[in-house]
């Protein structure tokens, strides 16, 4: 099978700033895999994060590196795994890529792909100012999520406590189940504190209370913690396998939160469920500013990973993010993400 490639580089534009304990994002540069056997075709998103991603290079080194690995993958006629293994946005973009071409648009033939069924996610509530944040959480109280994950650590301690007591107060944690994401912005000596704190609120969990790369301290926090704790930026370039067992043997979390640019790719994020699964720890799956095509591919992904009839939301709520994002027949109905096929084929 010959394959010959393109590439496009594109920049989406966010509706709103996006915050995050390292800063609020206004735009978000992504490249499209275009894949042609020169019958069909494939489309795949490579979509590093600044000072996130391990495999996010300046733009030309970027760019050069995935072309070196297109043609790889053109003169093989497959992807080689290992060799893509220190850079996950490229991998999942070339499988996304690969899978469209080979499978058309049910990358994974699923009740979710063939539009049978939807996806439980949750609500995201992007860091702000406390009366942005505040509006932003009734918004997605107003529209029916009943999981609601809020960014905090950007603005004061007290008053996130406020807003998650806002909750509770109107919700039952029977009714509304709260997440919330640090993103790694509380200090090793002050977190426990912090985290007795927000327990009293019933939370379901938090991810990455502390800063990555503190494996001693985040394990004595996940021992210690009223709160279950979720690994999600302490994944990031831990990229081998043995490597991935040993580091959640150490470090014990309940959960952890899988983004395939970021975790691996599809292959990757498998090893890690499969991993953690033997532990014991669970896991879920969430976007990372991809656009429509990434946000798809990532969807049917969970619904072949995790199987059908998914119960434990997921993170795929951010297709409405863009001012300019991609077209594709993601519909998101009260709290559930739909892929309706038929949208596309008419």
């Amino acid at each position: 099978m010959s394959l010959k490639y393109t590439l496009s580089k594109k920049i989406l534009h966010f509706k709103q700033p996006a915050g995050t304990s390292r800063g609020v994002y206004t735009t978000r540069k992504i490249w499209l895999v275009h894949l042609t056997d020169g019958e069909r075709t494939g489309m795949g998103e490579c979509a590093p994060l600044p000072d996130l991603s391990c495999d996010a290079l300046p733009d030309e080194t970027y760019e050069s590196k995935l072309n070196s690995f297109c043609q790889d993958l053109c003169q093989k006629g497959d992807i080689d795994v290992d060799a893509l293994r220190p850079y996950p946005s490229m991998l999942f973009g070339l499988e996304t890529a690969l899978l469209n071409l080979w499978n058309g648009d049910l990358l994974f033939d699923t009740p979710f792909s063939r539009g049978e069924e939807g996806i439980p996610i949750n609500g995201l509530v992007w860091m702000g100012r406390y009366d942005e944040m505040l509006q932003r959480m009734e918004e997605k109280l107003e529209k029916g999520f009943r999981c609601v994950k809020l960014k905090i650590g950007a603005i004061d301690f007290e008053q996130e406590l406020d807003l998650v007591k806002r909750i509770r107060d109107r919700f039952s944690f029977h009714e509304v189940e709260l997440r919330l994401d640090a993103n790694g912005a509380f200090k090793y000596e002050e977190a426990l504190y912090k985290l007795e704190l927000l327990s009293q609120y019933a939370i379901h969990s938090i991810e990455q209370p502390i800063r990555q790369g503190q494996w001693a301290y985040m394990a004595e926090l996940c021992r210690e913690s009223p709160l279950p704790i979720a690994l999600d930026e302490e994944l990031i370039g831990v990229n081998d396998p043995e490597m991935k067992g040993h580091m959640l043997n150490v470090i014990k979390p309940r959960y952890i939160i899988l983004k395939p640019s970021l975790h691996g790719g599809m292959m990757g994020c498998r090893e890690w469920i499969e991993t953690a699964k033997q532990q014991g720890i669970g896991s879920w799956i969430t976007s990372a500013l991809e656009s429509n095509i990434g946000l798809n591919a990532i969807a049917q992904f969970a619904s072949d990973v995790y199987g059908p009839h998914i119960r434990m939301p997921q993170g795929l709520g951010t297709g409405q993010l863009f001012t300019d994002n991609i077209p594709m027949p993601l519909e998101i109905r009260g709290d559930m993400l739909f892929f309706d096929i038929r949208t596309k084929e008419t």
